[in-house]
């Protein structure tokens, strides 16, 4: 893969992985206030707090999984590996990395996969 892609794609990656850690710090507050406000007198609003809860807790998970993945593509960047498909080694289409940069997989492969998976 070509020196200036691989540049490209890992300010990518460390551009993303900035934008998480900062949506998990603004998160991670909300949830503070959400617990700090909530009034245990008010049932309606207890269970609307516990719904804000658990959707801050659902989305951190998510930004969570997506920094891992961010993490593993930055390392395959250092070890030479990025854009080579996990599963087949093939190399993944420039379209699908420039699209999601952390994509493990060659699109056969992670339909494959999905399709396993349901």
């Amino acid at each position: 893969m070509e020196e200036a892609f691989l540049r490209k794609m890992r300010n990518n990656l460390f551009t993303l992985k900035k934008e998480i850690l900062r949506n998990l710090a603004s998160e991670s507050e909300d949830f503070r206030t959400i617990i700090e406000d909530m009034d245990p007198k008010d049932l309606a609003d207890v269970a609307a707090d516990d719904i804000d809860r658990k959707t801050l807790e659902a989305l951190g998970s998510v930004e969570l999984r997506r920094l891992q993945l961010i993490e593993s593509a930055l390392s395959r960047v250092e070890n030479k590996k990025y854009g080579l498909c996990a599963k087949c080694g093939k190399k993944i289409p420039r379209e699908r990395l420039e699209a999601i940069p952390y994509a493990l997989m060659c699109i056969n492969c992670k339909t494959s996969e999905e399709r396993r998976n349901r």
